[in-house]
């Protein structure tokens, strides 16, 4: 019979090999992607003569910041007016039914063929809003916004060509990041998105992979989504949901890394949770919704594996927290009971799995930016912080297991762009502080015993990885309450329609070809 050092024991290094398993896979990704540098996809030189009508779709809720910041971006892009149709698809509650309202009215007399659609129900939430809009626009094409982006001028025309190839359904750009200089949390954002763009989407799509439309900064066909069977909302990733749908129909997608779409990346850390938990929680919906599709696809092998690992990814959370958790046991075992010491000597084999993850940090930063020295440097507080999401993103894994349904919570976004700017004085800044953030700062006290523990014992290796633990717990934690009372402290009814008028004045559109 088991004892319980040995329960354990088992449990840690169960937890690790799951890890293990995934740092490996960053390190394929590292392979793939040297292996595929001279793969791209470039333009055909055929052309869409004559340009198609395209309808861009602005799905948006309680928006009030940036929803003018938002249209009239869209106005400006580079497209015959004739061709081109806007739909601000608006389920919002708030002022920002007036903003918008009143922007595409100042539009429309200036000719531009823009409508306003305001839905009550809110039923399907964005998936729902898109598909109620569907419906009604009269596209070819169809590409997609959210409101805390501000598409190029040149995005349409940039990305359209890639449709020549009947087979291509859908065409994506690379995001880059307003305020990436915002603050130590944005910048950590900022390395992991670009993680996903330049390594994940990119070499996943060179290598006839699965790639994800990630839901704006694209461009759907739209045959592709009406085969696929339009929008679902029975997960709270939409978009990752019709993009495997559609390529299990056989259609083609294509990731664009030299064409990018500005965005504002949360300067909040609730607003980064919640944005996270929704993230972590449909990708775990889709998993179970559809890779029994995939398996039972005539697919290559290596991509089948490939979607699994896209799709279950998230499933690390609740072994990062099982990690955390047993680390201080494990070294009370050790040197309490003198047993498993050869087991412990084969464990450090597991720093590999940090060292690719690094490399494909790495990869990504050296591809897309010049200063990628500096930039990685923050890569040590980026994976403290990763860990400190372990516990707001294992309930959303758990919750996706059992079936738990929740509604779709928007990220809220409030136009910082600049160190002169606080979020903590705007509307949507006033949110409720989950049980998380005090089961994080609990943790991170755990941390600061086990770091005196260890160094009790004079082991010195378990401290680097503990005070990981502590930084990333503890500082989420922290910031969690920090970001909950100040906001609260100093959102004191400030007129949210007001504000967005002082922010951006009306201005006339620059006229379209």
């Amino acid at each position: 019979m088991l004892s319980f050092p040995d329960v354990i024991v088992a449990l840690y290094v169960g937890a690790l090999v799951v890890l293990f398993a995934f740092g490996v896979h960053s390190l394929v990704m590292v392979y793939l992607y040297h292996r595929t540098q001279n793969t791209s996809h470039q333009p055909p030189t055929a052309t869409l003569d004559p340009l198609p009508v395209v309808t861009v779709q602005l799905p948006i809720y309680n928006e009030v910041y940036v929803v003018e910041r938002l249209i009239d971006a869209v106005v400006r892009m580079d497209y015959p007016k004739d061709k081109l149709e806007i739909q601000v698809l608006d389920d919002s509650t708030d002022e920002t039914q007036t903003v918008a309202r009143e922007r595409v009215e100042y539009y429309r007399t200036l000719g531009y063929d823009i409508h306003y659609i305001h839905r009550t129900d809110r039923q399907g939430y964005k998936a729902g809003a898109l598909r109620h809009g569907l419906a009604h626009a009269r596209g070819e094409f169809i590409a997609i916004f959210d409101a805390d982006f501000i598409p190029r001028p040149e995005f349409l025309r940039a990305l359209l060509p890639y449709f020549a190839d009947p087979r291509v359904g859908m065409v994506q750009s690379r995001w880059e990041h307003l305020n990436e200089e915002y603050s130590f949390l944005t910048r950590a954002q900022a390395l992991a998105l670009d993680g996903h763009f330049v390594v994940e989407q990119q070499v996943r799509n060179r290598a006839g992979f699965f790639i994800n439309f990630n839901g704006t900064a694209g461009i759907w066909r739209r045959t592709c989504i009406e085969d696929a069977g339009n929008w679902h909302s029975d997960t709270l990733a939409e978009d990752l949901d019709l993009s495997y749908r559609a390529q299990l129909r056989g259609w083609r997608f294509v990731f664009v890394n030299d064409v990018t779409s500005p965005a504002e990346l949360p300067a909040d850390i609730n607003a980064l949770k919640s944005q996270q938990f929704r993230w972590t929680k449909g990708a775990i919906e889709v998993a179970k919704k559809l890779l029994p599709a995939v398996w039972r696809a005539k697919l290559p092998l290596a991509t089948k594996l490939e979607c699994t690992v896209h799709l279950t990814s998230n499933i690390v959370f609740p072994f990062i927290v099982l990690v955390a958790l047993l680390n201080l046991p494990m070294v009370l075992i050790k040197n309490l009971t003198g047993d498993y010491q050869e087991l412990f000597t084969l464990m450090s084999i597991f720093v590999l799995a940090s060292v690719s993850t690094f490399l494909f940090y790495l990869y990504s930063q050296r591809s897309i930016h010049e200063d990628w020295q500096q930039r990685i440097l923050l890569f040590p507080l980026f994976m403290a912080g990763s860990m400190g999401l372990a516990i707001n993103n294992t309930k959303a894994v758990l919750e996706a297991l059992l079936g738990k349904r929740s509604e779709f919570t928007r990220t809220p976004k409030y136009r910082i762009l600049s160190q002169q700017d606080d979020w903590r004085t705007r509307k949507y800044a006033r949110t409720r502080l989950g049980m998380s953030a005090i089961i994080e700062l609990a943790l991170g006290a755990y941390f600061l015993i086990g770091m005196a523990v260890s160094l009790y014992f004079g082991e010195l290796a378990a401290i680097p990885f503990q005070f990981m633990f502590f930084v990333g717990f503890g500082g989420i934690g922290y910031l969690s309450l920090a970001h909950w009372l100040e906001a609260n402290r100093l959102a004191n009814g400030e007129n949210p329609l007001r504000s967005v008028r002082a922010m951006q004045p009306a201005a006339a559109a620059q006229p379209t070809k």
